[in-house]
């Protein structure tokens, strides 16, 4: 598997690439921006993107989506509780003082638990709601791409409109703890952690 990371947007996501070395088949996660970037990432590992994914529908998670559809023609993808979010994206930006451009609609929209082929490469989605209603997490060989539900030494807020502290702790502890300690975590912020780190280290969740 071939997994490439860099920052993009105004507020620095964490946008993955997540390629199958075998057929060349590629997903992107999160593209918040700097989509130029993210083509020639996927021009330097000789990619084809199929697939990109939204962890949920917070405006900086978002704000490539339309150039890198249009670019590639990949399929959009977000689960169905974050449609609402995604549509207000333009609203949430300005409330900060930032700008963002319009998703286009989604071409699926998830439910949780569905297994994503990309080559052959198996993407697990496990929904993790609590950030935001529709939030999920995708897992792929020893790797948990979490967006904002988990990050190293904390854990995604929850006083943003639909956001659920108790539900999002929850999730975590019952979804994303019982995986292998070595599991890779992969947040939308900041650096990689494990789930062993996490479940030894991290305040919010003892």
């Amino acid at each position: 598997m071939i997994l490439d990371t860099l920052p993009t947007g105004p507020l620095e996501v964490n946008c993955y690439i997540v390629g199958c070395e075998k057929t060349q088949k590629a997903v992107v996660i999160d593209p918040g921006g700097n989509v130029e970037q993210i083509l020639q990432r996927l021009h330097h590992h000789q990619l084809d993107l199929v697939m990109i994914i939204n962890t949920h529908g917070h405006f900086d998670h978002i704000g490539g989506n339309r150039q890198l559809v249009e670019a590639t023609s990949a399929e959009l993808l977000i689960h169905q509780d974050d449609r609402q979010l995604m549509d207000l994206a333009l609203e949430h930006a300005a409330v900060y003082g930032l700008q963002t451009e319009a998703s286009p609609a989604p071409t699926r929209q998830l439910i949780g638990d569905e297994k994503l082929s990309v080559g052959e490469l198996s993407l697990q989605v496990i929904h993790t709601p609590g950030h935001s209603p529709g939030g999920i997490c995708l897992y792929v060989d020893d790797c948990l791409l979490v967006g904002d539900t988990l990050f190293a030494g904390s854990i995604g807020r929850t006083d943003l409109p639909g956001g659920d502290h108790q539900l999002l702790i929850s999730g975590i502890k019952e979804k994303l703890l019982p995986l292998p300690e070595a599991t890779r975590v992969c947040p939308g912020h900041g650096p990689m952690t494990t789930i062993g780190e996490e479940k030894q280290y991290n305040p919010f969740l003892r």
